[in-house]
């Protein structure tokens, strides 16, 4: 899919554009950073390597923005993209990160990196860098269980792992803590079964798996496809690379405003 063809809201929210009428933003380069539970990784545009370090239960936004800019300090960019491991509204973060520290809410991001910023759910992230077109459902296993629906071209990102299952949440049993707790084999079995759910239930025509622990599994469920990490990368380059159309709406995503 041509990442010209997507258009993105104040919301984080992404639409593509059918008409093909305008003209690509002017930005030269972006940074991604895609802020996981065990670590930050950042690509900046022009590079192929990324570049990381640790996050963790007690990293705060001021902690990481320190981090990402001295890994970066020999990188140029004019903007920034953040996949953040929360909900986010409005380019905000809304809840602090179940898995880091806290602070997150209300923290000025732009005036922090001295830059332009967009701030998107990480499985949100990944998911526009994996999309090829139509009705998609982006899994995320990784140290939670990350989710978002892509239905032709607009984005939603959605908060699945915290839904009732067995004892506990989805998150509970096919994130990283359900992977140490109950070990492969049954953490492979319930990936399988909670797949086979969601797809029952949202009927997409693509399900993409993707995350740390995708690699961890023996073979993938029927009818996914494995989701490359780097492909948040994509996604955050794509966020800069929108275009703009006269009259384009976009799904309200807490109901009429």
């Amino acid at each position: 899919m041509d990442a010209r063809s997507l258009l993105t809201n104040a919301r984080g929210v992404v639409r593509r554009d059918r008409t093909a009428v305008a003209r690509k933003s002017l930005v030269r380069s972006v940074l991604v950073v895609d802020i996981g539970g065990t670590r930050v990784k950042i690509l900046a545009s022009g590079h192929k390597i990324h570049r990381s370090f640790p996050s963790g239960p007690k990293l705060t936004p001021k902690e990481m923005v320190s981090g990402v800019k001295r890994l970066a300090a020999d990188w140029a960019y004019d903007t920034v993209s953040i996949g953040y491991p929360g909900p986010v509204l409005q380019g905000r973060p809304i809840a602090e990160p179940y898995n880091l520290g806290s602070g997150w809410v209300g923290f000025d991001f732009a005036a922090a990196f001295g830059r332009p910023v967009k701030v998107i759910n990480d499985a949100a992230m990944q998911a526009l860098g994996s999309y090829r077109g139509g009705k998609m459902l982006f899994l995320g296993l990784g140290t939670g269980l990350g989710s978002t629906m892509i239905v032709d071209g607009i984005v939603e990102p959605m908060e699945l792992g915290h839904l009732p299952y067995k004892k506990g949440t989805y998150e509970d049993y096919i994130g990283k803590a359900g992977l140490e707790r109950r070990g492969r084999k049954k953490w492979r079995r319930d990936v399988a079964d909670v797949v086979a759910r969601l797809i029952a239930a949202l009927e997409p025509e693509d399900t993409v798996l993707g995350g740390g622990n995708v690699h961890k599994l023996k073979a993938l469920p029927p009818h996914c496809r494995a989701g490359d990490n780097d492909n948040a990368f994509r996604g955050g380059f794509r966020l800069w690379e929108q275009t703009t159309v006269p009259g384009a709406k976009i799904a309200p995503k807490n109901g009429p405003e």
